[in-house]
């Protein structure tokens, strides 16, 4: 583990997932929810299908544990905003509510 790893999980209580290739952080809300917070994957291994990946792995986590909702969000006014809608939506996520500065998105495992 990291010592960002370690980091996250000191300051926030979140959950890390870390390969050579990327990064993934995620909490469980509530006993059937889980909610990826962020993936990061550099550049030069990004549209390679490891953010799916990423994402496969903390689904597969959330329905040991029983959860039957995953949750994402995006900030519209954040940099590459537009790019992490896409990948929402690409990995089958559908929108489930919004403000004027946060939208959250929803799939059924």
């Amino acid at each position: 583990m990291s010592l960002y790893a370690d980091y996250v999980r000191e300051k926030t209580s979140d959950e890390i997932l870390e390969t050579k290739e990327g990064f993934a952080t995620y909490r469980y809300p509530d006993e059937n929810t889980v909610y990826i917070v962020d993936i990061y994957v550099p550049k030069d291994l990004r549209k390679k299908g490891v953010a799916s990946r990423l994402a496969d792995e903390i689904v597969n986590l959330a329905k040991l544990k029983g959860c039957t909702k995953l949750i994402g969000s995006v900030v519209p006014s954040a940099k590459d905003s537009d790019t992490s809608l896409k990948v929402l939506q690409g990995y089958g996520m559908v929108l489930d509510s919004c403000t004027s500065n946060f939208i959250l998105f929803r799939k059924d495992l």
